[in-house]
């Protein structure tokens, strides 16, 4: 009975806090991964991009740049993703100590919040910090994959494997990217999710503040425009 009565502490408003912020992370997401817009995100005009960069390796003797270039993709993917494991595992470990817990819901004058509804809102955190860790884990297992493929283009441009184990490489470079930026997407949610242990509302203008931002980064950047110029002749 105790748990129903502390549960009972959570508002309607709360529940639809917590659907539009899963709705708005999982809708960002098709969005932006979409091939079928108009208007393509960043993320899908870099999927060329990629595959021109595969295109180009095969004529770049030696390919020591393009290793240099997967190399600070997949550091950048270990780096996120221990990132996050420790951002997680300290959570946990806030949360598995009520006194603590107690403590930081004092300093966020959420003294009147039992111990189970601060732990229960941080664990929709934990949630989004979990994906993220698997996704940047994925995507530097891929960038790996990458790697092989890469190292298995013949050396001679004429060969007719060099062009089709080229694109192999690409496509998984590409699947890899996307793993990536959904973790990065986790992690802008796990940080607007936190907005929840000062109440719902402040949850809901967390999510719509993060997905703006998300959105404004892949929809209407100054970097998207740059993508789209055709390229100089001069």
């Amino acid at each position: 009975m105790r748990f129903l009565d502390q549960m009972a502490l959570f508002a309607p408003l709360d529940a639809l806090a917590v659907a539009l912020t899963f709705l708005a992370w999982a809708g960002l997401g098709w969005l932006i991964e979409s091939d079928r817009l108009s208007r393509p995100s960043v993320t899908i005009l870099m999927q060329e991009y990629r595959r021109d960069w595969m295109r180009e390796m095969i004529t770049r003797q030696p390919r020591i740049f393009d290793a240099s270039i997967l190399s600070s993709l997949r550091q950048g993917t270990n780096f996120l993703a221990s990132a996050s494991m420790i951002a997680l595992g300290g959570l946990l470990a806030l949360i598995g100590n009520s006194e603590r817990l107690l403590g930081v819901a004092e300093d966020l004058t959420l003294g009147g919040q039992p111990t189970l509804v601060v732990e229960i809102k941080l664990m929709a955190t934990g949630i989004f910090l979990l994906y993220a860790f698997l996704k940047f884990v994925w995507s530097n297992r891929l960038f790996g994959y990458c790697a092989v493929l890469m190292a298995a283009v013949p050396n001679d441009p004429d060969d007719p494997r060099a062009l089709p184990r080229a694109m192999q490489a690409a496509e998984v470079n590409i699947r890899a990217a996307l793993n990536f930026n959904r973790g990065l997407r986790s992690l802008y949610f796990s940080l607007g999710s936190l907005t929840w242990l000062l109440g719902p509302l402040p949850l809901i203008l967390g999510a719509l503040a993060v997905s703006w931002m998300i959105w404004s980064r892949d929809f209407a950047s100054h970097s998207r425009l740059i993508l789209l110029a055709p390229p100089s002749k001069g």
